[in-house]
């Protein structure tokens, strides 16, 4: 199984790349986590969200794994315990199918391809800058891991 973060926007700050790439690099080669960046629409052009949204829900499809499982992170999502995501980890794992976890631009996901989803969850009440979800994202999965490995990372 790989872990997919699909994230729609390019040019990060040095320190979530950093960030990111710590918590990616300690997965475990048969649940490793990859980051697949997506153009965001230029805010500029007059298109309305909702168009913004359909055309990078395109490019998120291009990228996402065909036959995976998809996961959209939307503010209204299943909120989840660190050990509930920890289960869902081993659900997945158990299934091997590549999961697609998709965090949306500016203006969110489109609607239509959050209806495809296989899920939808969330990581917090807060709003997060989007370096800061894909940190977060990676770091939670890590642990998740952590916990089904029983590795000291996670003390409950």
């Amino acid at each position: 199984m790989k872990l997919i973060i699909v994230a729609v926007g390019t040019r990060m700050p040095g320190w979530v790349d950093d960030a990111f790439s710590d918590y990616a690099k300690r997965m475990p080669a048969d649940c490793a986590i990859e980051l697949r960046e997506v153009k965001p629409e230029a805010r500029t052009t007059g298109k309305t969200p909702a168009q913004m949204e359909a055309l990078e829900a395109r490019r998120i499809e291009a990228v996402l794994p065909q036959g995976g499982r998809w996961l959209a992170l939307d503010e209204r999502g299943r909120d989840l315990t660190t050990i509930e995501l920890s289960r869902h980890f081993q659900t997945w794992r158990d299934d091997g199918r590549d999961v697609g976890l998709i965090i949306g631009g500016p203006d969110g996901l489109d609607a239509s391809l959050k209806a495809r989803c296989d899920g939808l969850i969330r990581l917090s009440s807060l709003t997060l800058p989007h370096g800061m979800v894909r940190v977060l994202l990676a770091e939670q999965l890590y642990r998740a891991w952590s916990i089904l490995n029983n590795h000291p990372y996670h003390r409950a």
